[in-house]
């Protein structure tokens, strides 16, 4: 099997292994979260505390917690690929 990281320089291949490993692991916590709750987004859980379904504490605190992990995915993925495009400059 071809490795993805063999094109890059050692430096680059160790921050883009890492930006992509933090991506996994905000999404996995994020999904665990909600799983948890047998929804599958954030708007989801936030019905089920709007009606009452699911008590109020901790649901709320852990809906903001999907939301802070999911936007924070985004803001990793942003910086992973600006760092693909840095790299493809060099």
């Amino acid at each position: 099997m071809a490795n993805f990281y063999n094109d890059f320089e050692p430096e680059d291949a160790i921050q883009l292994e890492q930006l992509s490993r933090l991506i996994y692991e905000l999404r996995e916590n994020r999904d665990a979260i909600l799983k948890s709750y047998g929804v599958a987004d954030e708007i989801a859980l936030l019905e089920q505390i709007y009606t009452s379904a699911v008590p109020e504490h901790p649901a709320y605190e852990h809906y903001l917690s999907a939301r802070i992990l999911s936007d924070t995915r985004e803001t990793v993925r942003a910086m992973l690929a600006e760092c693909l495009k840095e790299i493809g400059r060099k």
